[in-house]
């Protein structure tokens, strides 16, 4: 019972609240709230804070929240292996990527890694924002920068530079920028992180560092149609390298400004600070990696470290 108490706690920390874990299990509000408050007495703690709006981990919460998943991980993949035996991957896997790198380069991943472990398997978020991969119960995460939380662990996959780029047919209508301040006077596609929209780029400019402010019609939270948009010759756009190098390499889309270096972010592999990982997310994780690290079968442009 106590393991069955301990999943629904992780339900109802990932889905923000009684009733809609309830619901994900069908049992009754009531029920749910006696089986946290069994685990409260057990642990002869408080877990959650609640109020009429939202609910929140204490500090024995967030203890146990890590201390749960380790356990269920633990227990879910010994019942794997009496079940199906040792050779035999079986189980879910979450896990969060960026929208644009993650349909063109980890579904193909994922579909042959499921074509070889039927017993797998895999419900992928694809967002360009960060999300809480303890509170939502996701098992890893592939993401860009500098790691904001540093309590996860990670996984480097390479540094991933970044490119200015547009259409031809919108050079040819438009004229092609010849610094990083003619950007001022071109249509740019921008991008949405959040509550944050990235209206200024950076560019190393006579040796120096320097944020170039840009304009643009169109904002979007979805790097996949920032893409698209650009190529459609709606605007000039700021990607990464890894994101359009099938376009840069068909003519669909052109580098600009190859003398003013965009700089380049780190792509890695984030994971919560768990001892113990299931096999079948280790197995992902390695795929992965070897899928997307530099040099490892797929080419990500010249100048890529």
């Amino acid at each position: 019972m106590l393991l069955e108490n301990l999943s629904l706690f992780l339900r109802i920390v990932e889905k923000g609240g009684l009733a809609v874990a309830a619901r994900e299990v069908g049992l009754s509000p009531a029920t749910v709230s006696e089986r946290l408050a069994a685990l409260e007495a057990y642990y002869g703690a408080a877990l959650l804070t609640r109020t009429t709006r939202a609910i929140s981990l204490t500090d024995e919460g967030r203890v146990l929240v890590e201390g749960a998943r380790r356990l269920l991980a633990e227990a879910e993949e010994m019942e794997s292996r009496v079940r199906h035996g040792a050779n035999v991957i079986s189980g879910p896997i979450r896990l969060s990527a960026p929208e644009d790198l993650g349909r063109r380069l980890l579904v193909p991943v994922i579909d042959t890694f499921l074509e070889e472990h039927p017993a797998v398997t895999v419900d992928i978020n694809l967002t360009d924002g960060n999300v809480d991969l303890v509170g939502q119960g996701m098992d890893f995460a592939i993401r860009h920068g500098v790691l904001a939380d540093s309590s996860l662990r990670a996984k480097p996959l390479g540094e991933n530079r970044r490119i200015v780029c547009a259409s031809p047919a919108y050079l040819d209508a438009n004229g092609v920028p010849q610094h990083p301040d003619d950007l001022a006077r071109h249509d740019c596609i921008v991008m949405r992180f959040g509550q944050n929209i990235d209206r200024e780029w950076s560019f190393v400019i006579d040796g120096a560092v320097r944020k170039v402010a840009v304009r643009g019609r169109r904002v979007a939270n979805d790097g996949g149609l920032v893409r698209h948009w650009c190529r459609e010759g709606r605007g000039i756009a700021l990607k990464s390298i890894r994101d359009v190098d099938a376009d840069l390499a068909s003519g669909a889309l052109v580098e600009l400004l190859k003398d003013f270096s965009a700089g380049s972010t780190a792509l890695q592999i984030v994971y919560p600070p768990s001892a113990v990982q299931p096999r079948r997310v280790r197995l992902l994780i390695d795929r992965i990696a070897a899928a997307l690290s530099p040099g490892r079968g797929v080419v990500f442009g010249q100048g890529d470290t």
